[in-house]
């Protein structure tokens, strides 16, 4: 769609002339009134260029600030952002690895198929059993080769073993998870704090 372009002073009086010259095609007074109405128009005059939103840029400037584009929080901040289901005092302990977990299971160098079905088995037998506090080793990970444009996380048992453990069948029985103290495998490793059946 062409843009309309306002008229300079010589060709507005100029159109001006011909409109009062230009005799209406029909009698009609819808036409008439709209001749009328055209030869009596005045454009708006031009308005200010907007204000651009953003600051002017310059090639080869750097920009002022850094935008960060984290789409996915890093796992230690959503498990501690988690509200706390079990006793402050006790959630304390097992932080500073003051308690000890009654049994471990070792998801290290399993495949996700391999170590979902035995994750279930793990924590609902431990659960049946009475216990409490359970250690699950999922290892730090290690880092695959890179060849797409988006990037890869690092330990992938590390990063699905929470969401199984918020997921049913697990979802009830499990109370807590925290990531485990230095000394029972830091990273690599969840304290999962059961319910009591």
């Amino acid at each position: 769609m062409a843009r309309r372009r306002t008229l300079r002073p010589d060709e507005e009086e100029l159109w001006r002339a011909v409109a009062r010259t230009a005799r209406p095609l029909h009698s009609h007074p819808m036409f008439v009134k709209s001749v009328e109405a055209a030869a009596q128009f005045t454009p708006d005059p031009p308005k200010a260029p907007a204000k651009p939103r953003l600051p002017h840029f310059r090639l080869g400037e750097k920009a002022q600030t850094a935008a960060r584009h984290d789409l996915a929080p890093a796992l230690q901040t959503g498990l501690n952002d988690a509200p706390l289901q079990m006793d402050a005092r006790t959630h304390g302990k097992m932080t500073r690895g003051k308690l000890l977990p009654e049994a471990r299971i070792d998801l290290h160098g399993l495949t996700l198929a391999e170590a979902h079905p035995e994750l279930i088995r793990f924590v609902l037998n431990a659960q049946s059993a009475g216990l409490r506090l359970v250690l699950v080793i999922t290892g730090k990970g290690k880092r695959g080769v890179d060849t797409g444009p988006i990037p890869q996380r690092m330990g992938a048992l590390k990063h699905q073993v929470p969401q199984w453990l918020r997921l049913p069948p697990l979802g009830p029985a499990v109370l807590q998870v925290t990531e485990a103290h230095l000394k029972h495998g830091g990273s690599g490793a969840y304290y999962v704090y059961l319910r009591r059946r």
